[in-house]
């Protein structure tokens, strides 16, 4: 587990756990074949490995008036601010994702805003700022595929 191989056990635990995060100890040891004490263990160590972050409860923006989601991407006047910027960034609720990159930005975020209205507060009020030198934002309509990664594909330890 050390170099994040997986072995057929781990990967047949992860496939259940992924779909559904509330499916019982005992119920994905029974179609592993195994104790649930062995379950047990491998989610400890699937978790202790850093593979598993946790279990969560996904909320539907849109369904608690997030009506509109957006990417933009960031230019820093000066790139040495970087670790000031994202710690900001952290401190705005509707930034729900940074990324460092490559390419044309700095800094790439995803953000949800009541409507465009919100937006257009959140980038003059909220991200300008931060000392940017120019953004670039694209609205998202709708999101065409969300899910995680897959685990079959994973290589399995020998």
């Amino acid at each position: 587990m050390a170099n994040s191989k997986l072995d057929r056990l781990d990967k047949q635990i992860l496939k259940m756990i992924a779909e559904d995060a509330r499916v019982p100890f005992l119920e994905v040891a029974r179609a592993c074949d195994v104790s649930g004490a062995a379950i047990h263990q491998r989610i400890q160590k699937l978790t202790s490995a850093g593979i598993l972050k946790g279990s969560q409860f996904i909320i539907d923006p849109e369904k608690i008036g997030y009506e509109t989601c957006a990417f933009v991407g960031l230019n820093l006047k000066n790139p040495e601010s970087f670790d000031e910027v994202v710690a900001k960034l952290k401190e705005m609720p509707e930034v729900v994702e940074c990324h460092y990159t490559t390419g044309n930005y700095d800094l790439f975020i995803k953000i949800y805003a009541l409507n465009n209205h919100h937006l257009l507060d959140i980038i003059h009020d909220k991200l300008q700022p931060l000392g940017l030198a120019r953004s670039e934002s694209i609205i998202s309509f709708h999101s065409a595929i969300d899910r995680q990664l897959p685990v079959m594909d994973l290589p399995e330890e020998e």
